[in-house]
Order: structure tokens, then sequence, then C-alpha cells
């Protein structure tokens, strides 16, 4: 069987949901084919092919196109089936011709399935797997489903009727996606993400001394950092003693570093940036308390690498939060925007007694183990994509 998944770009070193899906199917006589924006000349894992480009200035573009439509000439059935797809949803022919040049790279494959690894990726290439009689799949994400359509009405209408199955990883995301429109009749497969068990395990985490917050995230307003640093700071008012650490980059850094000396944090918070595995691996051995309370997330890889680490995890109930941490089991679920119970919710930790504590990290290195780890997730796929009647 051969798979085409579409990315916008190859996946970071962080980002073990692609890259140990592929394995796994390689490792099972699949062929992969990695369809990207931009082509990586250090990604190896699987062949590469690049979308075409499309360019601001007219005129590079009315010359590239010539080029891209000579090159689909072979392809004739699949370009002339694509579009009278598009006619038929009353497509302009001067859409059609913008389509056909955007849609270039993925006209020409022969595979049985294409697979969106984000839902918004398909916009605008809803017909192409039909058009080369090939399968479609999509996986869900929280951007996608929780955020991108409160902006873009409708975006998906055309995608739920010609999907042939969805990818979720949590079952608040699949939800949305109903409200949004996807027929219930539409096969649907939960594989969470997983994590490299044997990389990321549990230790004796001691809980005497100064406590040690961590969190690993995008630097983002959906990651909700800045509420989380207006909780630890009503922390510091009862002269509870911290450290706050927060791994990750992006575009609020500015924002996040301003609060944190408004809120008087200087001391306590220390923004690391970026980290590689093995950095964040440290941080963790040197954490207690991991907060991931998030506006929206669609699962978190963090919070189960922090779980598999030991760490006691405070998380929001933002989509598949709440399904990777089982609240007063594996961890503790808060409530997003409502940072005072945030702070209620750490206090009752930091007061717990620590056979409590060593009870629940047992609890979440279990699970976590038993139910997150990379082989029943590339098994998982595996099922995914096998053809039906």
């Amino acid at each position: 069987m051969k798979i085409a998944l579409i990315l916008s770009s190859t996946p970071g070193y962080s980002e073990t949901f692609f890259r140990s899906k592929i394995k796994g199917l390689q490792e099972h006589g699949h062929k992969v084919l990695l369809i990207t924006s931009k082509k990586n000349l250090h990604f190896d894992l699987c062949e590469q092919r690049v979308q075409t480009k499309v360019y601001k200035n007219k005129v590079f573009q009315l010359i590239s196109m010539i080029p891209v439509f000579l090159s689909l000439f072979f392809y004739y059935k699949q370009v002339w089936t694509y579009y009278k797809l598009e006619k038929k949803e009353h497509t302009s022919f001067k859409r059609s011709l913008e389509k056909i040049y955007i849609n270039a790279t993925l006209l020409k494959l022969k595979v049985d399935w294409l697979h969106f690894g984000f839902a918004t990726m398909s916009i605008g290439r809803e017909l192409v797997a039909q058009s080369i009689g090939a399968k479609m799949a999509i996986s869900l994400r929280g951007f996608d489903i929780a955020i991108y359509p409160l902006k873009h009405k409708n975006c998906y209408n055309l995608l739920w009727k010609r999907v042939d199955k969805v990818h979720t990883i949590s079952n608040d995301l699949i939800n949305l996606a109903y409200d949004l429109g996807l027929s219930k009749s539409v096969h649907v497969e939960k594989i969470t993400p997983a994590i490299d068990v044997s990389f990321f395990c549990g230790k004796k985490v001691d809980f005497e001394g100064q406590i040690n917050f961590l969190t690993v995230a995008r630097l983002h307003w959906k990651k909700g950092v800045v509420q989380t640093l207006q909780s630890l700071s009503e922390l510091k008012k009862k002269q509870i003693p911290f450290t706050y650490t927060i791994v990750g980059d992006g575009k609020d850094f500015e924002r996040i570093a301003y609060a944190v000396h408004e809120m008087d944090l200087t001391g306590e918070v220390h923004l690391v940036g970026k980290k590689n595995r093995k950095e964040v691996l440290a941080l963790y051995e040197k954490s207690t308390i991991y907060i991931q309370y998030s506006i929206s997330e669609g699962f978190c890889n963090a919070v189960l690498e922090a779980q598999a680490m030991g760490l006691l995890c405070v998380v929001s109930d933002a989509e598949g939060l709440a399904e990777n941490v089982i609240h007063e089991e594996t961890g503790w679920v808060v409530p997003k925007n409502e940072y005072t119970l945030l702070t209620k919710t750490l206090l009752y930790v930091i007061g717990l007694n620590d056979d409590i504590k060593n009870q629940m990290v047992l609890a979440a290195t279990s699970r976590v183990k038993d139910h997150f780890n990379l082989e029943k997730q590339q098994q998982a796929f595996l099922e995914f994509y096998k053809l039906q009647n």
C-alpha cells in the first residue's frame, strides 16, 4: 500500500507522532510519500515531494505555470476528472486552473491514500483524492477544529462531503467536528499521540524542599501561560517558594516576558527557549509539578512525557487534556480560564502527603506506558489504512 502524507513541513525533532507513524508503516511493508511546501535535505525517513509554489509577483507566477501545466500532459485523465468535479461544485474556470496548478504535485500521484495531517491543509484540495482514484483521510488537531473555524465559517463543508476516513486524537475534537457538520456516518478512528516510553521513563520525584514547576509549550496565547503566571503570582503572595521553567519559543514571547515582569515573578520564572529532546528530559528530572493550563489543546505530548517521568500533572479541561489526564487518578484537571481555581488546585496538590503523591505518580506512569506507547500507535495506524469495500 502507498500512502501520501501531506504536511506543511517535514516533522521536527519533537513531532514523534508523525515520525513514529512513518516508521511503523514502513516496517510493515507500506510505502510512505511525504508532500510538503519545502524540501528538507536533512529529512531521510521517506521520499519527499514538494507542492507547487505560489508567487506574489504576477509575472513570476505566470512564468512558473507554463512548465507545471506542461508536466501535467501525461496526467490529463486525472486533470480532466478534477476539472469536472470542480465544475460540479460551481468553481469558475479561472479558479479551476489556479487549483490545478496548486494541486499539480498531488494530481500526479498514484497512491492508495491521501492523508492530510491537518484538516486545514485539505482546504482547496478536497476533490484531488477522487480525481486520482485514492481514498482521502484527514487528521483533526486542536487548532483545526477549535480555533480556525471561528474565523472561517463553513470552511469544511466540502471536506465533510468528500472525506473517507477521519483520524482524531481525542473525543472532544471529533464532537466539535460533528458540531461543524461532519456526518456521523463517516468512519472515525481515535488514535492518540504516543511517546517513546523507553526514553521518557519514570523516576522517583523528591517532593521535599522547593517546588519546581515546568511547562513545555509553544509560546502562543492558546497555551494559557499568562493565566498560569497569574496563578503562580498568587502562590508567591502566600510566600510559597518555587521556580517555574517555561520551555519553548513563539510569537508571544514578549507578552509573556512582560507578564513575568509585571507580576513580579522575575526571580521565580525562567524562560529558557526551545530545547532539544535530551535537554527537555533533564528539565523533567529537575521538576516536580507539570502545568499545562491551555485554553485550547488537542492532546499534548508534553503532558504524556511529564506523566511518564513521574511529575505530578495539573492541566486544564481544554479539548483532549481531560482524556490525557484522568482527574484525581493520574493528575488534576482544572476548568480553563479560571486561574483562581488553578491556584486552589496547586495549593491542594502541594499540601498532599508524599504517599498520595507517589500513588498518583505510579498510576500516571503505568497508564502512559500501557496506553500511549509508540508500538500501540503504530499498530493503530496499520488498522486505520486497511481498505474496506
